[in-house]
């Protein structure tokens, strides 16, 4: 059976998460890390993809990217994961894949969605137990996003820019922001839609994003349609 197309759109942020092959680690070293990071940052600028937020955890990265035309994202993680390949093989003297599949990915709503996506990305080492700050985790771009340091692989997103006239005030707004706790539902809502490669966002940029590709971007609804005159069901 053929593989569905991904959701792939231009301007639209997308949710990218790689794992590790059978959950095996994908960074060795701190040398490993800074490499991948200098790839993505080539790759991203050659293909037109501007990079919002990352995290590199041991066994998976979570990148945050809108690409310039449809298409773009794609080749930045095929082009990044055969790239990397070939440096880990080379280096630890390995053969074989890294990486588990294909990556998955899932269109963001920049209105509803984007900047709980920011924090769900940067906070995944929070979550994982492996700080209690994520400040104090290098391999993210939450120092860029929350502290104004200089990471020439972060571009924001329109949406962050709105936070303040100015850097300062963006960073100031943003920090008091991404050390909010995020609900379980939000999490949920964002580990699942990623999981199912739905895109994430309210009704109408649901509904915006099926009528440019003609397809669904979400669950189907199963069961019969309700009756307009009944309002016994409850909602679903």
């Amino acid at each position: 059976m053929a593989r569905r197309p991904r959701i792939d759109l231009p301007g639209i942020p997308q949710h990218i998460v790689q794992r590790g092959n059978d959950r095996q680690p994908c960074f060795f070293t701190d040398a490993d890390r800074h490499r991948y990071l200098q790839d993505l940052r080539e790759i991203a600028l050659r293909e037109g993809c501007a990079v919002h937020a990352y995290v590199l955890m041991t066994n998976h990265v979570h990148l945050l990217m809108t690409p310039d035309e449809g298409g773009q994202v794609a080749r930045v993680m095929q082009s990044l994961g055969r790239r990397y390949v070939r440096y880990v093989n080379d280096r630890y003297r390995r053969t074989g894949t890294l990486w588990e599949g294909r990556y998955k990915a899932s269109l963001i709503d920049r209105d509803t969605y984007l900047l709980r996506c920011y924090r769900y990305i940067e906070l995944n080492p929070v979550r994982a137990r492996m700080c209690a700050d994520p400040a104090d985790y290098p391999w993210s771009s939450h120092a860029a996003n929350a502290l104004g340091h200089n990471d020439p692989l972060v571009h924001p997103h329109p949406t962050y820019q709105n936070l303040g006239s100015t850097r300062e005030e963006r960073c100031t707004t943003y920090s008091a922001i991404a050390l909010e706790t995020l609900c379980d539902e939000d999490i949920e809502a964002i580990r699942l839609h990623l999981q199912r490669q739905h895109a994430l966002g309210s009704d109408r940029f649901r509904a915006a994003i099926e009528a440019q590709l003609a397809r669904p971007a979400g669950p189907l609804k199963i069961g019969r349609p309700r009756k307009p005159h009944d309002s016994s069901e409850s909602r679903t």
